[in-house]
């Protein structure tokens, strides 16, 4: 009942050859068989375009994890202005004499804060 018919890869041709074997068919099947040749052609020339421009890959933006690691940003930022804030406190305390002699400083902090104070001595 069925036959397979290779068409050729012409179109003009294609069309032609789908006019001679569906001769005794009713007209619906006809147009059927000439609307998926279209389709495929145009799938076929679709994907040989996209074959020669070769696009750039796209690559997802993951807008939820940029958005914690925003937001893990800020409060680092936050918390390290606060310690900026602590430590000139305690600088500015340990100065005045308030702890007396018993206070357990980092002893970075307390020579960058003398190297500070020597070059505002400077300035003056």
């Amino acid at each position: 009942m069925w036959e397979k018919v290779k068409l050729s890869r012409n179109f003009e041709k294609a069309m032609q050859q789908i006019n001679e074997n569906l001769l005794y068919w009713p007209g619906f099947i006809k147009q059927k068989c000439k609307q998926r040749l279209v389709k495929i052609t145009q799938y076929l020339i679709r994907m040989r375009k996209l074959r020669l421009k070769r696009q750039k890959k796209l690559v997802p933006l993951q807008k939820k994890v940029e958005r914690r690691e925003r937001k893990r940003e800020e409060k680092a930022l936050i918390a390290a202005r606060i310690d900026n804030h602590i430590e000139k406190e305690l600088l500015e305390r340990l100065k005045k004499g308030t702890y007396g002699d018993i206070y357990n400083f980092s002893q970075k902090a307390f020579e960058r804060a003398l190297e500070t104070e020597e070059y505002e001595d400077e300035d003056e």
